[in-house]
């Protein structure tokens, strides 16, 4: 029989209007269960948290619905040590299933110790997290109405983006403004709007507006470009909210600074907000590797290893990490990192080198939040260094050279 680790403990079946709360107590070898229903409003949280108090119970478990485990977690954390689980984790077995039911599932797991809790930030981390995350929704909408205004381009005949490389730049912004001022007339002189390096391009960005725009398209994309305007309004305030919180972690951001491709502040306070600055809440760096989904999964049944593809989780810090990675190795800063890149490349292909270089970074943040140290490039130097203990043939030389990102020139 599997050990009792909590003898009184309780399990929450978490719903949008109410939750079921069901209280396990072991004496001996008899369990003995007591299960109560409870209004989600916060007078009736309160009154599950009396209850609780009232038996003796100081551990719950819960399983995380949406964002409803969000209210139960806010009354129960100042008094109870609370495990919120993965549904997955929890999710009973099949067939005569009714709430009751599953919160004594819920408990009974618990009980023996044999559900895994989600990592939970302290309350400034999670205040953190919520407005960077909403930060990360206003820069993907900001990118959506920029592919509307380029869908509208392109349906009026404008081929803006076969000149340029970014459509909303100081010079094609005064040229769409020109345009929307008289949609019918696009025989207009642009020299005037146009700066920089663009001007050599004045040809062809004549060429690119000779289209037909309608009045309806035409005020669509003034309907686009005010809500553009007032995304980026947004998310300034936002950006300005979000420093002033993060204030308390100047230190740990200046650490994060250091490490490879994080030169702005608010991809180091992005990765505070996902992760902490408490390291000791995971274990290793390979801990927190797999809790933000860069390492292979363990699938194996009867001797045969399945899929070992990176799982679905850290779909917030995986996308940011791997952004982090691309630009690492393409930078000159970090030679370490570009190395250990091309070689993954050569054996395992790009794709599976940039989830190996993401990982390594958030190795190295582990590190430097853990010792409170700036990144070491000592740490990688390794990976450029050449065998000089041996002999090797003119292949292995070569091939010692593309690994290193080097071309080959042609003798002839």
């Amino acid at each position: 029989m599997p050990k009792i680790i909590y003898p009184i403990c309780c399990g929450i079946d978490v719903h949008k209007s109410f939750v079921v709360a069901c209280i396990a107590k072991t004496e001996g070898v008899v369990t003995s269960y007591k299960s109560k229903r409870f209004s989600t409003f916060s007078k009736g949280l309160r009154e599950l948290s009396e209850w609780l108090n009232s038996n003796f119970c100081t551990d719950v478990c819960m399983e995380s619905t949406g964002k409803y485990w969000i209210p139960v977690f806010n009354i129960l954390e100042s008094t109870c040590n609370v495990c919120l689980a993965h549904p997955k984790y929890v999710k009973a077995i099949k067939g005569k299933k009714t709430d009751k039911k599953d919160a004594q599932w819920i408990a009974d797991l618990f009980k023996h110790d044999l559900v895994r809790a989600s990592f939970m930030p302290p309350p400034e981390i999670r205040h953190l997290r919520d407005l960077c995350r909403y930060r990360t929704k206003l820069t993907y909408m900001q990118s959506s109405e920029k592919n509307r205004t380029q869908n509208c381009l392109t349906v009026s005949n404008i081929q803006l983006a076969s000149v340029v490389s970014d459509t909303f730049g100081k010079s094609c912004q005064r040229i769409i403004e020109k345009i929307l001022e008289n949609p019918l007339d696009t025989g207009f002189d642009i020299a005037p709007l146009i700066h920089g390096s663009l001007k050599s391009k004045i040809p062809d960005l004549k060429l690119a507006i000779d289209g037909f725009i309608t009045p309806e398209q035409a005020e669509k994309m003034k309907i686009i470009k005010q809500h553009f305007d007032a995304l980026q309004s947004c998310k300034r305030n936002l950006e300005s909210l979000i420093s002033s919180i993060a204030t308390p972690f100047s230190a740990q951001i200046d650490l994060l600074l250091t490490a490879p491709a994080i030169n702005d502040k608010f991809t180091a306070i992005q990765i505070i907000s996902e992760i902490g600055v408490d390291m000791s809440k995971f274990s290793t760096s390979k801990n927190l590797c797999s809790w933000a989904g860069l390492t292979p999964q363990n699938n194996e049944s009867a001797g045969k290893k399945k899929s070992v593809r990176i799982s679905k989780a850290g779909c917030y810090i995986k996308p940011l990490l791997v952004q982090c990675a691309l630009a690492a190795i393409n930078s000159k800063k970090h030679p370490e990192i570009r190395t250990r890149y091309q070689n993954i490349k050569m054996r395992r292909g790009h794709r599976k080198a940039i989830i190996a270089i993401a990982r390594s970074i958030l190795t190295a943040i582990w590190h430097m939040l853990s010792d409170n140290k700036p990144y070491n490039a000592e740490m990688y130097s390794h990976y450029n260094d050449l065998p000089t203990s041996r002999e090797i043939t003119a292949q292995q030389a070569i091939s010692m050279i593309k690994r290193l990102g080097y071309k080959l020139k042609d003798s002839a």
